[in-house]
């Protein structure tokens, strides 16, 4: 009892302690006086927000296996979508359809603004994907997509790789041309682009570190570098270069040289998802655990 006690105690300490971590911002990309603002909670756990033309959000709550919509306009949620495929990471492509990477059965889902679903990917060479986890579309519409393994507690199947690891795969943008294009990660997980369609980063959570590639010709990939030696779940960018990274410490913001810039403490266990939203896409939205949150931003995102 006294064992229990004392753990209800440091856990309370540190949630104060990250409810009143000070935001910090080197370099005057919050706007002045914005303050981190809760728009909702009570999910079972939020992920893969993915913005549309008009800068409203659809994101997962995946244990509930749904698509929540968030109104830029309203401030307010409704559910979009059920039996969404235990959706994880999310993106709007350039036809207004989310790419949803829909795990629970191993595939990668478009799905439409009435809810249809089509499966566009199940499979690598004949065999099954481990659990599509994130993905970015490039301007041209390329796609990459990460596939790390994380055993679910609602997989009907034997939790064990078909692939021969956890890899980063490219599929044109005809959707014809389905390749692996890093095969030397651990477990690569969030994912993100420049503006230009010229720069990858890949986190490879495994290997606690996110990579920087350049983006050549028919969207292979080369210059493979680490970026920087942390891991990240999701990512965004802004329109400077700068690098919004999630995870247990919250929302840390790096420059393009990988220094670190800023830091936005998020009141929950895990901050799994990041990204710029509204019409004007200043409004920095973030998923973490059980909660969605906002605040405003002087800079802006490219997609």
């Amino acid at each position: 009892m006294k064992r229990n006690i004392l753990s209800a105690i440091i856990f309370l300490s540190l949630s104060s302690s990250i409810t009143h971590a000070q935001i910090v911002d080197k370099k005057n990309l919050i706007e002045k006086n914005a303050q981190l603002e809760k728009i909702a909670d009570g999910f079972g756990f939020t992920e893969g927000p993915a913005v549309s033309r008009l800068g409203d959000v659809y994101f997962s709550d995946q244990p509930n296996n749904r698509i929540i919509k968030w109104s830029f306009f309203t401030n307010k949620t409704e559910v979009f979508m059920e039996d969404a495929g235990r959706s994880n990471g999310m993106f709007m492509d350039r036809e207004g359809n989310i790419i949803a990477c829909a795990d629970e059965n191993n595939q990668l889902w478009s799905i439409d603004d009435k809810g249809n679903k089509t499966v566009l990917l199940e499979a690598y060479q004949g065999k099954k994907l481990n659990g599509p986890n994130d993905l970015y579309i490039t301007p041209s519409g390329t796609m990459y997509i990460t596939d790390p393994l994380y055993k679910r507690e609602y997989w009907t199947r034997d939790a064990v790789s078909e692939q021969n690891g956890e890899h980063l795969y490219l599929l044109s943008a005809d959707r014809l041309q389905f390749m692996r294009v890093d095969d030397k990660l651990v477990k690569p997980n969030g994912i993100v682009g420049t503006y230009d369609g010229k720069t990858l980063y890949v986190a490879d959570i495994g290997a606690e570190k996110v990579y920087k590639y350049d983006i050549i010709e028919d969207g292979f990939l080369t210059n493979r570098e680490v970026f920087i030696n942390r891991g990240s779940d999701g990512m965004t960018i802004d329109y400077r270069g700068n690098l919004y990274l999630t995870g247990a410490d919250g929302v840390k913001i790096y420059n393009r040289k990988g220094e670190e810039i800023g830091h936005i403490p998020i009141p929950e266990k895990w901050t799994a998802n990041v990204v710029f939203a509204g019409p004007d896409r200043k409004t920095l939205f973030i998923t973490a655990s059980e909660g969605i949150y906002k605040i405003r931003m002087k800079v802006y995102g490219t997609y």
